[in-house]
Formats: structure tokens, sequence, C-alpha cells
């Protein structure tokens, strides 16, 4: 699906990137209204149509409820105007039956026109474009979001080099096609690697909001995960420029982006650590899908950062129930999938103090807490809280203490692991 530690390596020093300096915005860790209407939840990215024994199950129970997946035009039509959806039916009935939705990603050229991965020509855009359109009418109805292209501003992706210009005459053509045949059906776009803003503006500019129901990036970094809450800003503030009123019905949606376990700068420890700020981040600044890549890793080697992306391990075990042995992320997700489950985000506490992270949700009508520090070394705060009894865990689950809260609030040691506070029942 992608080279993520080649992107990673080039990341910080090309203008296309997300720029970690830029001024904080008043809009940053405070609740966004968005569209009613659009899905929400987390989910992870795939690399198969036919999931081994138990995979999928092991999947919805960590609490995910989004599978992201390449929707490849040269797999599905190998003879010109035939198209064989069956491998992709197979998915979904797996993931119907443990009532996860599909993220497809219409994706990559087909030799039958086109020689490369870009899709560059007339003729290529409207056979796409046929293509996208039948694709959507098969698996009409099924709650199915489709994201038009992956990374098509990096030459990876759009070779011999990403146009934008290119990409803007095929989303062009898909969505005029789309809004006439298939107006139902969500489509968005462009899914940048990082927050590409050149590449987004020129789009939003050429009039592709009116096509898509959300506007899709992947903010990978190698800094700390709440760092995206100023560029989130930013590119909702570039949405309203060109959408003007109607820009609330447009959502940014995170639809790729997770750590690597074995960068020089990570373990498997920390990666479950971002993966849950990651999330935490995305819910508290009004991004309604977020996408972690990777489910499984990719290999074996050690040294090979690409290979260790993934929650679970790359070799498949003797277990229906288990297929796969989980990484300490996979538990971090099933903690923070059950705390984020119904919850809707309220504020953030003491903001003042930067690099401390108390995040306030709401269930039922009673709050719950999530927080942790981005300091480097334990800090100590006092938060103010409903009063009543409440359960403390770490990210994997683990419970820490009980607690009764009263009138003078809740002393929390915070540390970059993030802890939550439950209401108990």
């Amino acid at each position: 699906m992608r080279a993520a530690i080649l992107f990673l390596s080039l990341c910080l020093s090309i203008s296309t990137c997300a720029n970690h300096a830029a001024e904080k915005c008043a809009d940053e860790w405070t609740p966004i209204t968005a569209s009613q209407a659009f899905p929400t939840g987390t989910g992870v990215n795939i690399h198969f149509t036919d999931a081994q024994p138990g995979e999928i199950k092991m999947i919805a129970d960590a609490g995910f409820r989004w599978v992201r997946m390449d929707f490849k035009w040269e797999v599905i039509e190998t003879k010109r105007g035939v198209y064989d959806f069956s491998p992709y039916e197979r998915l979904l009935a797996g993931l119907d039956e443990y009532h996860l939705r599909a993220y497809f990603i219409l994706d990559y050229g087909n030799p039958l026109f086109i020689a490369d991965r870009s899709v560059r020509t007339e003729e290529a855009r409207q056979a796409f474009a046929r293509w996208a359109v039948a694709s959507a009418k098969h698996f009409a109805n099924r709650g199915i979001v489709w994201e038009l292209f992956n990374e098509p501003d990096i030459d990876i992706f759009w070779p011999p080099k990403p146009n934008v210009d290119e990409y803007i005459a095929l989303a062009s053509t898909v969505g005029r096609a789309w809004r006439a045949q298939v107006p139902n059906e969500i489509l968005i776009g462009p899914a940048t690697a990082a927050i590409d803003v050149p590449f987004l503006e020129s789009t939003f500019k050429a009039g592709l909001l009116q096509h898509w129901s959300a506007v899709s990036i992947h903010p990978y970094r190698k800094t700390d995960p709440e760092t995206v809450a100023t560029d989130y800003c930013g590119v909702r503030k570039l949405i309203q420029t060109y959408k003007g009123a109607a820009s609330n019905s447009i959502p940014i949606v995170s639809g790729e982006w997770g750590y690597s376990s074995v960068s020089r700068w990570m373990n498997e420890a920390q990666q479950a650590d971002m993966l849950t700020r990651e999330f935490l981040t995305n819910a508290a600044n009004g991004i309604p899908i977020s996408i972690w890549y990777d489910w499984r890793d990719d290999g074996l080697d050690a040294n090979e950062p690409e290979h260790h992306f993934g929650i679970v391990r790359h070799d498949l075990r003797q277990s229906n129930d288990q297929p796969f042995e989980a990484k300490p992320a996979y538990f971090a997700a099933r903690t923070v999938n059950g705390f984020l489950n119904g919850s809707a985000y309220q504020r953030r506490l003491g903001s003042s103090e930067t690099e401390n992270f108390v995040l306030v949700f709401s269930n039922a009508g009673r709050e719950r807490i999530a927080a942790w520090t981005t300091s480097g070394r334990a800090r100590q705060v006092s938060i103010s809280l409903q009063p009543g009894n409440y359960t403390i865990t770490k990210s994997s689950g683990e419970k820490i203490r009980d607690v009764s809260v009263g009138q003078n609030g809740l002393s929390l040691e915070l540390s970059s692991s993030p802890i939550f506070v439950w209401p108990m029942r």
C-alpha cells in the first residue's frame, strides 16, 4: 500500500509536509461540530481479501469499526469492460459477519489502459471512472467509504512524478460520473501523503470539494501525535476558504497513520502509547474516522521499520481464536476503542500547561477522562470531576486503582503512557 519509511525519511525535509512549527490555532482541542450524516469510528489497514480463520473476529474484538483496503482496478478489470468483484465480495462477507465496514481505496492504473500506476491519459481516466461507478453500483447501500486514490502526491504511487493537474483531471472525471450515477455513495479524497498543503489547496481550488464527502489525509510524522492539532486546524480553514458556509459538512478523515515499533525512537510499548494518543487526539479534534497503519507486521526483519507497523505479529499461529500474536498496541487499541465507543469529547482541562493532556469525554451523561503528558517526566495534576466512584486503568486495560471523587476533585500522576478514568457502574 505504501512505503511508509521512505516517506518518513523525506517528510521533515520537503515543503509538502505539514509545518509542525505553525502558529497555534484557537480551535485546537475544542469540540468540532461535524456533519451528523458522516460515519465515525476507528479502523486498521489490511492487505488481503481472504482473511485467516478468526482474523476478522480478532479485528472486531479490538473494537475497530473499519477496515481499509486497496480496491485495485487491475485486479477487478482484467478484460475491458468486464468486472470481477468476487475477491471483495468474500472480504465483505467476512466483515459483515462482525459488523465491520469497508473503507476501499479506488487505486492505481490498469495495464489494459495505461502502463503504470498513475492515471494520466483521457482514455484511462474515462475507463477508471466507468470502473469506479460500476464498483459503487455493485456494492451500493453497503455503507462503504470510497477513497479516490492513495497518496497521488508522491512518485511511488503516481509515477514517474506527481502532477496535481493530472490528479485533478482524474478526480473531476470520477466526481462528475459519481454525482450523476451514484450520488448517495460516499466518495472522499485525495489521501495525500502527510498534510500536503499545496496539493490540497490545488484540489480545493479546482472545485473537487463539491464531489467529496470528506477530505482524507495521512498525517504521518516523526513527532508526537498531538502536533497534528495545528495541522488539522489549518486544513479546516483551507476547506472553509473554498467551501464557505458549507465547510462544516466536509470533515477531515485520518485515512492512514501509524508508527513502527522498531524505529530508532520507538519500541513496542511506545508504539502502543502512540496508537492511544493518536486516536484520542483525533477524537478531540473532530476527526470522525481514524485508520491505523497497519494491522499485521509485514515481515520479520528486526532492522526494517517498514515490517513493524502492525499491531499483531507477522506469523500465523495455529489458533482460530487468536491467529496472530497481539503486540501491546493491540491491547491499547482495545482499551481506547472501548473508551471512545459512545463517548463525546467535551473539553481539555488545564490547556495552559501545554505538555499536559487531560481530555474530558461524556458517555451517557457521565464524565470519563483520558490523560497523559508529553513532558518526558512525570507530572502531578489535580482535576475537577463529577463526584462519584471511578476506576483508573492503564492503556493496556490493566487496573491501577479505584477512587472515590468528592468536591476536592482527583489527583493524577501523568506520564507519556495515557491513563483512563472510568465511572464505575
